[in-house]
């Protein structure tokens, strides 16, 4: 059978619905639909053990927020997109505690370079606190790093990360990636939030060492943004559609490195949508108003 590449839980529980034509029930996977700021939320819980067979990833919370509409520009979508992900980021984060903030992926490549560039709009402050604690006594503790990629640093993301939460001693570690989606539909349209933890390169088949509570010792929650999607999956997603379903995943890879497909426009994509990342996380950890995140990021 075709195996089809997502990194969203969402599409992983659509892809089991499709395999087992609808008509059992998923147990040990429970899905609910919502709205924030105007944004529809869908939030699965993958439960137990046979909620992870199923879906193939680890027991948590996968929250996907669906911007679709924040393309249209419409009044307030900026600010109405931060609010949403910050409200949904700061019900799933412990109330105190420092956190350390890590921009996962390559900055020198627009579909990977969500982690560095939301990380540009991160507000530190542990230095700061610790410098002046009574100016900065109502901040959050919060730490950035940017962690490159192996192939420009020679160390793993997990070896670097585990070695910086040793000296600074986070409460929990926050992660930005770029994420690959099965639909075309969801590239750069949508986030997805989970307690988790997240395994860097993933999505584009080039598995990293996890950064997740058994690795570094701490809660570790991912912040994800499909920029990409598999380009076998996407040609068996249309040979589908036309009623071709047997599929032969051989020759739609052809045994070679995954071919990414991404959209025309994601260098603007990319820079809006992480700066929507960076200020969500901003917004979840610190008691300002965006007004002043702007200001204070200036």
């Amino acid at each position: 059978m075709f195996t089809k590449r997502t990194d969203l839980a969402l599409e992983a529980r659509e892809l089991w619905q499709e395999s087992a034509e609808k008509t059992t029930r998923l147990s040990g996977v429970k899905a609910v639909k919502s709205k924030e700021e105007g944004y529809p939320v869908t939030r699965v819980d993958i439960l137990n053990q046979q909620g992870e067979e199923a879906l193939g990833k680890p027991r948590g919370s996968y929250l996907t927020l669906d911007l679709t509409s924040f393309w249209q520009r419409k009044a307030d979508f900026f600010e109405r997109a931060v609010r949403a992900l910050g409200s949904q980021l700061k019900a799933m984060l412990p109330g105190e505690g420092a956190v350390l903030v890590v921009g996962l992926g390559n900055a020198a490549m627009t579909p990977d370079a969500v982690g560095p560039l939301a990380a540009d709009s991160v507000l530190v402050t542990r230095h700061l606190i610790a410098a002046m604690p009574k100016h900065f006594s109502g901040f959050r503790p919060v730490a950035v790093f940017r962690a490159g990629v192996l192939g420009t640093t020679g160390v793993e993301s997990a070896e670097s990360v585990r070695g910086l939460v040793e000296q600074v001693k986070p409460a929990v570690v926050i992660a930005i990636d770029a994420l690959a989606a099965r639909k075309v539909g969801r590239m750069c349209t949508t986030v997805q939030l989970t307690d988790t933890g997240i395994v860097p390169g993933s999505g584009v088949g080039n598995h990293r060492a996890a950064l997740n509570m058994e690795t570094l010792g701490v809660p570790v929650f991912s912040v994800g943004v499909p920029t990409v999607v598999d380009a076998a999956t996407l040609a068996a997603d249309l040979l589908e559609e036309a009623g071709i379903p047997e599929l032969d995943e051989t020759r739609l890879r052809h045994g070679k490195q995954p071919l990414m497909v991404t959209t025309r426009d994601v260098d603007q994509q990319v820079r809006d949508l992480s700066k929507v990342v960076g200020y969500g996380i901003n917004w979840a950890l610190q008691d300002l108003e965006i007004e002043e995140i702007n200001a204070l990021l200036a």
